[in-house]
């Protein structure tokens, strides 16, 4: 019987991926990394639809909704088409990702992204290098690293985590804490 999606047309898609998701339930190995990637190209597109402006993020919830289906997968019903099980979980991940980011995020372009014609002229560098070591030093040394490897050398966060020993993850993640504390910093706030 071939599936159909809510609107009633053939879902091409759902009749591709679930046998190879059942036999990767029954421990065909090269199913399973079939099935993972036709899964990741999807969430690419259900990603990127719902993420404008925020595009950096899509592959970090990709690999990140790939990671908890595979921790889930047991939780499968084969009841269940495979494609609403995978985007239950993907909106969950994404959810997630607008709680901890909030809505004001999207509101605010990136500094890297403005044009040139509309970054500030900046007087006085040393200065301004000395105002960004006092401010840096309040940081621990491990989110101070990050913010030096990967926004002022330019590093990219795999370069970054082979430098410090940590994980592309860990780097990402004291990034962004660091930043989000400079950011309270500079407001005044604690």
């Amino acid at each position: 019987m071939r599936r159909t999606s809510g609107s009633g047309l053939p879902n091409d898609f759902e009749d591709q991926l679930r046998p190879l998701w059942l036999n990767a339930q029954a421990g065909d190995e090269a199913a399973y990394r079939q099935a993972l990637a036709l899964m990741a190209d999807r969430l690419r597109g259900y990603f990127a639809r719902r993420l404008t402006g925020l595009s950096h993020d899509v592959e970090d919830l990709v690999q990140e909704t790939l990671l908890a289906l595979h921790l889930q997968r047991g939780t499968y019903d084969a009841k269940v088409p495979v494609t609403a099980w995978v985007h239950g979980i993907a909106r969950h991940k994404l959810v997630d990702l607008w709680r901890r980011r909030g809505r004001s995020e999207r509101l605010f372009e990136s500094f890297d992204e403005l044009p040139d014609a509309l970054h500030p002229t900046v007087h006085g560098e040393a200065e301004v290098r000395h105002d960004l070591g006092l401010l840096l030093d309040t940081l621990p040394p491990a989110q101070r690293q990050a913010i030096v490897d990967t926004r002022l050398e330019g590093l990219t966060v795999s370069d970054a985590a082979r430098r410090a020993g940590l994980s592309e993850s860990a780097v990402k993640v004291h990034v962004h804490r660091g930043l989000k504390r400079l950011a309270r910093l500079i407001r005044g706030q604690p």
